[in-house]
């Protein structure tokens, strides 16, 4: 894990988020911040650890996930270039509710909470901002809970694959940074079920493999086998 520290200029704050702030607001954030550089498979932070920072994605991707057991993940989300983490410490969370491990290399902003949170109560505009992208991970977070209550195999396996081909990584092959395993977790379902029914799916032409790489080729019936559950 390399750190730099960034003039006024720099990544973070060339974002849309962060581009309406006036001078003064945009030297007191970058006074309260340091830029990290995370390896591929490398912890960003761990779930209840004491969260000190709110974490932008200045650059990489980063699979967000929860430890449910001493063995078993549960995979939320990927976090990508301009994404916020950690977000809820400014609310009195006082430890991370959820780790986090860099897919490929990235780096990773870290603003110091009670810094971005006097931002945020001063400067509406930004705040609408800034939760307008946190509640777009809202639909994300009801998905994960619908697979995991009322879906089959399938259908779970079919969410996550239109997840992780959706137009949110259209400019990311995100498939080339993750195993059997991780897509396995996605579905919540075992690697065994996931290997399984992505070899059932080549069969029946709803995808192509290529390496790692999973193209969807019949979008429409994997949508309706996630709709059936």
């Amino acid at each position: 894990m390399n750190s730099k520290n960034d003039n006024i200029e720099d990544a973070a704050t060339s974002f849309d988020c962060f581009k309406n702030l006036n001078v003064d607001d945009l030297k007191m954030i970058n006074e309260k911040k340091k830029q990290l550089t995370f390896f591929r498979e490398e912890t960003v932070f761990k779930q209840g650890a004491f969260a000190s920072h709110v974490l932008f994605v200045n650059k990489g991707l980063v699979r967000i996930y929860l430890q449910t057991s001493s063995n078993k993940q549960i995979n939320i989300r990927i976090a990508r270039q301009g994404d916020l983490m950690a977000f809820s410490s400014i609310f009195g969370i006082e430890t991370y509710l959820y780790s986090a491990m860099a897919l490929k290399d990235s780096q990773i902003c870290m603003v110091d909470k009670e810094a971005l949170k006097n931002l945020l109560l001063r400067n509406p505009d930004f705040a609408l901002q800034i939760n307008s992208k946190n509640c777009a991970n809202e639909n994300r977070y009801i998905n994960i809970i619908q697979n995991i209550s009322y879906k089959q195999m399938r259908g779970k396996l079919a969410s996550a694959l239109l997840y992780l081909s959706s137009d949110e990584f259209k400019d990311e092959d995100v498939y080339e940074y993750l195993s059997r395993q991780n897509i396995a977790d996605f579905a919540s379902i075992s690697v065994e079920s996931a290997v399984k029914f992505i070899k059932e799916f080549e069969k029946e032409n709803i995808i192509s493999l290529n390496g790692k790489r999973i193209v969807i080729e019949d979008r429409k019936t994997l949508e309706e086998i996630n709709l059936r559950g």
